[in-house]
C-alpha cells in the first residue's frame, strides 16, 4: 500500500502519462518509439517499477502534448523528491517540443547520399535540424568512419594503420541552409584516429556567426571523399538525437551489377533485416537505391551494404608466418590490463560525486576510450568488448562498452547499478581482459535494467537486451569487485583459449521464444539450434572421443524430441546412451556432458551432471 507522499506523487505521474497514452491511441511501445525510449523502460514506469526522470517526463509531455498536465505531475514529484532542498529552476517545454538530452536538437529530416566515383567515395548529409532547447546552439558534432575489411577486423587495422585516412584527403565541406544564400560553416577537429574522425561544424566563418537560436529551424549540409582503397562495401547511418524521418540514398554504377540490402541493430535489439524494404531505380548508367524509415528510435543503426557481381572477390592477404607465441594474457597485459589476481579488482569502486568530479570522469572516459582503440587492434571482439577502469588500474567506477557493431559509439557507464532483471538467462561463453586465457561458461539475464548517472549529476536508467545486457553486467560486476567466474556454475571448468572455437562469431540467441511451458514447444535461447546441414562435428573429450554433437535425425522412440534439434549423440562402440527428453544422456569416464530437459539425474561417483544448454555450449566450444 503507498503511504508516502513521494509515493503517492509517483503513482499520479503514472497514472496521468498511462490516461493520455490511452487516450492518444498509443501501446507502450509506439510510444517508447515516438520518444526515443526502449519499450520496457515505459513499461516500468507505468507499472510503478521505475521512477520518472526530467528528460523522460519532457519528451512525454511533448509528445503527448498533454497541455503540461504531465510535466506537472512530474514537477509535483520532482519537489518532493528533493524534499526541503529548493528544487532546480526548469522552463516548462513549449508545446511540440521534443527535448532530448544535452543540446535539445531534434532532427526532423536527414538524407544521406553515398556516390561511387570510380576511385573512391563521395557523401552527401543533409540534415533539418530545430533548436527545442533552451540554448543556442553554436557546434554541431559529426563523425566519418571508414572500414575497409568490416568483416576482417584485424585485417582492417592493419590496413588502416599502414594507410591513415587524413583530413586533406577528406576535401571536408560544410553549408547552413535557412532558406537564403547558403553559408559557409568553418569546422573543427575533435578526434583525429587512423579510421575515424570526429568535428565540431561551426556556426560561424569568416564573415560572423550564425547560432542556432532555440525555437529555429535551419539545413546544415556536410560532404567529404574518401578513396576506394579505405571506404569498405557498407553506409551507416547512427541514429543519435531525436530524429523525424532518415533517409538513405546509394548511387552506384549499373556497369558493376550492384547487389545491396541492409541491416539494422540497437541498444535494445540484435542485427536483424531492415524491416523496410530498399528500393532501386536507374537513372541513366547509375543505379539508385533508397531506402527510408520514420521516427527511428534513439541509438539505433541502419547499415547498408553491397557487392558488385561483376568485379572478382578480392584475394584474402598470404598468412605470413608466425613467430613465437605470446600468451593471450601478457598481450593483454602489454596494454597495461590489470591481470586476474590483483587485490584491486576485488574492490568496490569509488563513486564519483558529479558533476564536482566531472573533469575526472572525462579524463577516466578519455583513457578507457583509447584503450578499446588500442585493444581492436590487436582482437577482433566480434561479440563487442567492455572495459572498466580497475583494469586499468583505477580505482573509480566508470567502464565503456562498445556494441557488437564496432562502429558503434561505446556506452559510458558512471557508478552503473542493476536494477532489475528478468528472470529469463542464458548461458554464454565470456572472455575477461584480466585473464585472457580461458573462457568461461556464464549464466546471465537476457533483459537488465541499469540505472547510471550522467556527467552533469543525472541519472538515467537504461534497458539492455541479449549481447549488450551480457557485456554490460560482466562490467558492472568488475566496479562491484567481481569477476565473471564468480557467477559460474560449480563444477563447470574453464575452457583453455586454445580449445575455444567460437572467437570471432557473435553470441546465438534465439529471438522471440521463451522458456518452454507446460505441454509446450518453446525453446529457450541457445537450445534447439541447429549445427549444420545433417553434419555431425566430433567433440574431443580428455580421455576419450566417444562424442558427436549433430543433429537429430528424426522424432520417435528411439529419439525422443523434435527432428532437427541439436542433440549429443554416441558413436558405435562407444557407451551407451540414455535418451530423455529433447538432448540425449551420456556418461563417460570423466564426467557426463549433458542431462535432460526439466530432469535432474541422481548423481553418479565420478560424474558430473550439466544442464543441456550448458552441455550444449560446452560441445560447441571444444568442437574443432
Amino acid at each position: 500500500m503507498t503511504t508516502s507522499p513521494i509515493e503517492r506523487a509517483a503513482d499520479s505521474f503514472a497514472a496521468e502519462l498511462a490516461r493520455h497514452r490511452t487516450g492518444r491511441g498509443l501501446s507502450k511501445k509506439q510510444l517508447a518509439t515516438l520518444m526515443g525510449f526502449d519499450p520496457s523502460y515505459v513499461s516500468h514506469v507505468e507499472g510503478r517499477r521505475h521512477r520518472p526522470t526530467e528528460d523522460f517526463a519532457r519528451r512525454a509531455e511533448a509528445v503527448l502534448e498533454a497541455s503540461g498536465a504531465i510535466w506537472q505531475r512530474f514537477r509535483e514529484y520532482d519537489e518532493l523528491r528533493h524534499g526541503r532542498s529548493k528544487p532546480p529552476h526548469r522552463d516548462h517545454p513549449l508545446p511540440g517540443q521534443w527535448m532530448p538530452p544535452g543540446t535539445g536538437l531534434i532532427v526532423e529530416r536527414e538524407l544521406a547520399t553515398l556516390a561511387h566515383l570510380g576511385d573512391g567515395y563521395r557523401c552527401v548529409i543533409r540534415r533539418e535540424l530545430y533548436n527545442a532547447g533552451t540554448e543556442p546552439v553554436t557546434r554541431y558534432l559529426v563523425r566519418v568512419a571508414v572500414d575497409r575489411y568490416p568483416n576482417d577486423p584485424g585485417r582492417s587495422n592493419r590496413h588502416h594503420r599502414e594507410r591513415p585516412l587524413t583530413f586533406a584527403e577528406l576535401r571536408l565541406r560544410a553549408f547552413r541552409d535557412d532558406g537564403g544564400e547558403p553559408e559557409p560553416m568553418h569546422w573543427r577537429a575533435k578526434h583525429d584516429r587512423d579510421a575515424f574522425k570526429e568535428i565540431w561544424l561551426l556556426f560561424e566563418n569568416a564573415d560572423g556567426r550564425f547560432p542556432l537560436y532555440p525555437g529555429d529551424r535551419v539545413t546544415i549540409e556536410y560532404e567529404y571523399r574518401v578513396g576506394q582503397d579505405k571506404w569498405g562495401p557498407w553506409f551507416q547511418r547512427a541514429v543519435r538525437l531525436p530524429t523525424r524521418r532518415l533517409a538513405v540514398r546509394l548511387d552506384l554504377p549499373v556497369e558493376l551489377d550492384p547487389q545491396v540490402w541492409g541491416v539494422e541493430t540497437s541498444l535494445s535489439a540484435e542485427e536483424g533485416p531492415l524491416r523496410t524494404q530498399v528500393h532501386r531505380h536507374q537513372e541513366g548508367d547509375r543505379a539508385v537505391f533508397d531506402w527510408e524509415t520514420v521516427d527511428p528510435p534513439l541509438n539505433a543503426r541502419y547499415r547498408l551494404q553491397w557487392r558488385f557481381r561483376s568485379q572478382p572477390p578480392e584475394p584474402e592477404p598470404d598468412a605470413s608466418a608466425a613467430g613465437g607465441r605470446v600468451r593471450a594474457s601478457e598481450r593483454m597485459r602489454g596494454l597495461g590490463i590489470v591481470q586476474r589476481g590483483a587485490d584491486l579488482l576485488r574492490q568496490p569502486s569509488r563513486q564519483f560525486d558529479l558533476p564536482r568530479d566531472e573533469r575526472t570522469a572525462r579524463e577516466i572516459v578519455d583513457r578507457l576510450s583509447a584503450a578499446l582503440v588500442r585493444l581492436d587492434e590487436l582482437h577482433p571482439f566480434s561479440k563487442g568488448v567492455g572495459i572498466a577502469a580497475p583494469q586499468l588500474g583505477i580505482d573509480w567506477a566508470a567502464a565503456l562498452v562498445r556494441p557488437p557493431d564496432r562502429t558503434a559509439d561505446p556506452i559510458v557507464l558512471l557508478n552503473p547499478r542493476l536494477v532489475d532483471a528478468s528472470a529469463e538467462t542464458d548461458e554464454q561463453y565470456e572472455g575477461c581482459l584480466s585473464f585472457f586465457d580461458h573462457r568461461g561458461l556464464v549464466p546471465r539475464p537476457l533483459r537488465i535494467d541499469v540505472e547510471h548517472a550522467q556527467r552533469d549529476g543525472g541519472r538515467i536508467i537504461t534497458s539492455f537486451e541479449y549481447a549488450m545486457a551480457r557485456l554490460v553486467a560482466h562490467e558492472v560486476d568488475h566496479l562491484e569487485g567481481r569477476l565473471y567466474v564468480d557467477r559460474m556454475t560449480s563444477g563447470v571448468p574453464l575452457v583453455p583459449v586454445e580449445e575455444y572455437r567460437e572467437s570471432g562469431t557473435p553470441w546465438r540467441y534465439c529471438r522471440g521464444t521463451g522458456p518452454r511451458a507446460p505441454g509446450g514447444r518453446g525453446t529457450r535461447p541457445g537450445w534447439g539450434r541447429n549445427v549444420s546441414e545433417g553434419a555431425e562435428r566430433v567433440v574431443p573429450d580428455v580421455r576419450r572421443r566417444d562424442l558427436v554433437l549433430g543433429e537429430r535425425p528424426q522424432s520417435g522412440p528411439d529419439h525422443p524430441g523434435r527432428a532437427g534439434d541439436i542433440a549429443v549423440v554416441r558413436r558405435p562402440g562407444a557407451v551407451p546412451a540414455d535418451h530423455v527428453g529433447d538432448v540425449a544422456l551420456l556418461a563417460v569416464e570423466a564426467r557426463v556432458l549433458a542431462a535432460c530437459r526439466g530432469h535432474r539425474q541422481p548423481r553418479v561417483p565420478g560424474h558430473q551432471f550439466l544442464e543441456p544448454r550448458q552441455a550444449v555450449q560446452v560441445l560447441r566450444a571444444r568442437a574443432p
